[in-house]
């Protein structure tokens, strides 16, 4: 796998976490409310969130460090 094909793939994930992170803090009519006091779109908010954004910076720190290496 190229460097170039590998970078762009761990940037679409990078998007796909932030973007479902997100989606985690959007309320609903769930009947079940989150830590957070309110219906959200899914009950495990704000730790669902903050695992989403871990992930996604973690993507992030991967892509830089494969960026830096030397051809």
């Amino acid at each position: 796998m190229s460097r170039k094909t590998l970078t762009a793939i761990l940037f679409a994930s990078v998007i796909v976490f932030l973007v479902l992170a997100a989606a985690t803090l959007v309320p609903s009519s769930a009947p079940k409310i989150s830590d957070l006091g309110y219906s959200t779109l899914c009950p495990f908010a704000p730790w669902s969130t903050l695992a989403l954004l871990f992930f996604a910076g973690l993507g992030w720190a991967i892509r830089r460090y494969v960026n830096s290496q030397p051809v």
